[in-house]
């Protein structure tokens, strides 16, 4: 698996406090962050989100050989490097892609989108939760608008992966009232991290993830994007937790952790490095495992798309 930028930071894909960078292999878990917030917002919520578009656009092909892909939110647009439309499209819907012609995940695009000061001070008076639902609607409205995007949504029974409490117990340390969580580098503008927020970072395939008032299923939904499948919480851990949780790389050959129950999750063989693979840092370092299990997940079907013509 890739590795991300040097740092990113928020609750979701979908962010607006500050500017936010995940690159390609993170979309998945992250957006499904987006969906689920937005998801639980009401009628006049959604209807909130059709007050807002993007002023002017830009969509081209990426220069061949560019490495990587990353996306950043400001508060007055979007811009994404180096990204297939696959992706994108997970980080608009938060949810996995079916039916897509070969070319949806192979060719990379550019993309600079930037609303008007108007539209971006509004943006601003929104609730976290409606600004999530307001900046998926504007991304798929310009999907739809750009790549004649038309998608319908379905449910399948497909493989996930079930996040459970580990044989000795969770060690997951119960948020604090009022707490802040500075025990890490602060981000760019000085802040520490503030309850509810994740901050991360990355680099040369290791990673760390450190969560200050979080619950458990938002920890599952951005380990979704690390292990390519849904992670479904069933631990039971209902409290805001303090975390971090540091990783390396997992592109080695596999073998099963000593002293594993069974039906757990295999892992790869040692590194160098101190930092273990996910799924032997989930256990050692939050007291929590994964197993292998089936369960219902929203499926993004494309009916029609194309190219993007000239900008």
């Amino acid at each position: 698996m890739s590795s991300i930028p040097d740092s990113c930071s928020g609750t979701s894909a979908f962010t607006a406090l500050g500017l936010l960078v995940v690159a390609a292999p993170v979309l998945f878990g992250l957006a499904i962050v987006a969906q689920s917030s937005a998801q639980s917002q009401d009628q006049n919520s959604a209807a909130i989100a059709t007050e807002f578009e993007y002023d002017v656009a830009s969509i081209k092909p990426s220069k061949p050989g560019n490495a990587g892909g990353s996306y950043m939110l400001s508060p007055d647009g979007f811009t994404a490097r180096n990204m297939a439309l696959g992706d994108l499209i997970q980080v608009a819907y938060g949810a996995q892609i079916s039916g897509a012609s070969a070319w949806v995940n192979s060719e990379k695009f550019d993309v600079d989108a930037k609303m008007e000061e108007s539209v971006a001070d509004e943006l601003k008076k929104l609730t976290q939760e409606q600004n999530i639902l307001v900046r998926q609607k504007m991304l798929q409205a310009l999907l739809a608008d750009r790549f004649k995007l038309v998608i319908h949504h379905e449910t399948k029974e497909v493989a996930v992966y079930i996040l459970i409490a580990a044989k000795k117990g969770s060690k997951l340390h119960e948020a604090k009232l009022g707490d802040t969580y500075s025990s890490i580098a602060k981000p760019p503008n000085g802040l520490p991290l503030e309850a509810g927020n994740t901050r991360m970072a990355g680099r040369g395939g290791f990673h760390k993830l450190t969560a200050h008032a979080i619950p458990v299923a938002e920890l599952a939904h951005i380990l979704s994007a690390y292990l390519g499948r849904q992670v479904v919480d069933r631990t039971g851990l209902t409290e805001k937790y303090d975390f971090v949780l540091d990783w390396g790389p997992d592109d080695r050959p596999l073998r099963t952790t000593p002293g594993d129950e069974p039906g757990g999750l295999s892992v790869p063989a040692g590194t160098d490095h101190d930092s273990p693979p996910l799924p032997e840092a989930i256990q050692q370092q939050l007291g929590l495992k994964l197993e292998s299990g089936k369960g219902p997940v929203e499926i993004i079907v494309i009916d029609h798309v194309e190219r993007p013509s000239g900008n």
